[in-house]
């Protein structure tokens, strides 16, 4: 816990401007959910937000904070990470590897930090790119649980570029999972719609039927299409390639499950055997990666990038039978 006592040329100003002039690595928006989990305390008084700063009020972060200098503020937050391995990097975009365990963006940043954090401290320029200044320069993500490849913008005009092709699906991207069980059919398309459950914790798939057809296009349905072929049959998992047509959130991992051959490693979207096979395994993540992309740069030519088996999902495909 650490204190800054207030000058009367910073007395009237509100509570979240002056963190946020204190902490120019958050947003004011992250800022403002540190003040209203009771994070900030002013002369011994949980204040909200507009709190406007008295003259000698002690300001108390009861976060892993600690005064960088006499009126600032350096936060200290859980970061296992440095930058993502670099795959191809132009004046106008940036592929990067994914690793499993980092979050894209949004998290709380006095627990861990995102790729969005991290990539800002490398590139500050990227702050203006975008439609979302914490979410610089990204037009798509991947799980936390899943590695791969991600493409960021490095300027607006690729931004659009890039955002108009992941509209249009003409962006194409390949992963490989596996998945528990042995599947019949060498190659499949699933169909199943999405909706957030009830709880609005995950995705779920919705059977097709005539009557449910109809109802597609309703509010919170959408529309998803995943497709697989079979890489190798082993007698308790399927290793697959697959490509997906829509980009919905958790869309393979629930569809697979909705399938009936849920992900090697997700405990999400999983049955009770599999989640006790997953602690057999001891995976840690979710067996799916991105290891493919395709897009189209500004001008015009195609980009693709791959890259292999993370060394820890091919342990697993030496273990496995």
């Amino acid at each position: 816990m650490e204190k800054l006592r207030i000058t009367t040329k910073q007395a009237g100003e509100r509570l979240d401007k002056f963190l946020a002039g204190q902490l120019p690595d958050f947003s004011r928006s992250q800022i403002q959910k540190i003040i209203k989990q009771g994070g900030v305390t002013a002369s011994g008084k949980i204040v909200s937000s507009h709190y406007n700063l008295k003259e000698g009020d002690e300001i108390m972060v009861s976060s892993p904070v600690r005064p960088a200098a006499k009126d600032s503020f350096l936060i200290f937050k859980k970061s296992n990470f440095s930058f993502p391995e670099i795959i191809a990097e132009t004046d106008e975009y940036l592929v990067i590897n994914k690793p499993a365990g980092l979050v894209m963006h949004g998290t709380d940043p006095f627990k861990e930090e995102s790729l969005a954090e991290i990539l800002v401290k490398k590139y500050p320029e990227l702050k203006k790119v975008g439609e979302d200044p914490e979410r610089p320069g990204i037009v798509h993500r991947l799980d936390k649980e899943v590695s791969g490849l991600v493409v960021i913008a490095k300027t607006q005009d690729s931004f659009n570029n890039l955002k108009n092709q992941f509209q249009k699906r003409t962006m194409e991207k390949e992963y490989t999972a596996l998945v528990y069980g042995q599947i019949g059919k060498d190659e499949d398309n699933i169909l199943f719609p999405l909706k957030r459950s009830s709880d609005g914790s995950k995705m779920a798939a919705l059977p097709i039927t005539d009557r449910e057809e109809k109802n597609v296009d309703k509010p919170g349905v959408r529309r998803a299409i995943t497709g697989f072929k079979i890489i190798k049959k082993f007698i308790n998992y399927t290793l697959l390639k697959v490509k997906i047509k829509t980009g919905r959130t958790h869309q393979i991992r629930v569809h697979m499950l909705s399938y009936g051959h849920p992900l090697v490693g997700d405990d999400l979207y999983s049955t009770k055997k599999t989640r006790e096979q997953n602690k057999k395994l001891n995976l840690g993540r979710v067996f799916l990666v991105a290891d493919k992309l395709s897009f189209y740069d500004l001008a015009g030519d195609k980009q693709t990038f791959t890259i292999d088996l993370p060394g820890e999902l091919k342990e697993v495909l030496n273990k496995v039978k």
